[in-house]
Order: structure tokens, then C-alpha cells, then sequence
């Protein structure tokens, strides 16, 4: 999957697992990712949470016949990180035809939950 000149790019997330049944992907928490009071941004963490399930619906569908977009996606942000790195582990709960529906966690390093989301991806047949 080429990232370059998106924002998995711009945030330095790096894709570790990809699979139809799980997305695993990386982000840095650093400068990039921080919001002005030094700690990671919760909007860093909803970008993460929603790259990982759109990255797995993507998976779940022929490409060559359906686009995949974000709907709609909630976080609870519990727990803050102002240095190193968050995992975002993403798994279907609904896999249909015209809708999806993925629950992420975002972990640090020692798994210390971080963040947790809903996220449901609309599936869209491309046009002729």
C-alpha cells in the first residue's frame, strides 16, 4: 500500500500487520502527532484509529468495485503520552455489504490502553 504524500506519511505511521481480520498500524508520538501542550493530540489518535479501519475494510471489499470511506467514528481518550510510540489494533465487528463497523485500541509500548474507538466505514460501488 503506498502512503507516500498522505497523511500516514505526515503523521510517520508505519503499517505492521494487514490483514482482513486485523490492521495493525504505528505512529510516533512526537511533534508531529503533540498538540501545543507537549502531549499526543487526540486528533493524532482518531487519524490513526480511522486509517487502521478504513485500511481493513479496504481489505474486505473487491477494489476493483467498491470505495471505502469513514462515516462515522467516536474515541474515548483515556489515558495521555507525551513521548515514543502507539499502536492502533483495529478488528471488524460488522463486515456487510454497505456498511462496516471496526472497534480500535491504541496502546503504548508497555500496552497501557490509550484510546478506543467506534468507527463505521460506508462501502460504496464505484461508478461506471
Amino acid at each position: 500500500m503506498n502512503v507516500e504524500h498522505t497523511l500516514m506519511a505526515t503523521l510517520g505511521m508505519e503499517q505492521e500487520k494487514l490483514t482482513k481480520e486485523e490492521v495493525i498500524l504505528s505512529m510516533p508520538v512526537d511533534e508531529r502527532t503533540h498538540q501545543p501542550m507537549g502531549f499526543l493530540h487526540g486528533g493524532a489518535s482518531v487519524a490513526l484509529a480511522e486509517t487502521a479501519a478504513s485500511i481493513g475494510a479496504y481489505l474486505n471489499v473487491d477494489p476493483t468495485k467498491f470505495n471505502v470511506f469513514g462515516m462515522e467514528i467516536n474515541a474515548n481518550h483515556v489515558k495521555s503520552k507525551r513521548d515514543g510510540k502507539v499502536r492502533a489494533i483495529a478488528k471488524p465487528v460488522h463486515i456487510g455489504s454497505s456498511s462496516m463497523v471496526f472497534e480500535i485500541h491504541i496502546a503504548d509500548e508497555e500496552e497501557a490502553l490509550i484510546s478506543i474507538s467506534r468507527c463505521t466505514i460506508g462501502v460504496v460501488p464505484k461508478k461506471s
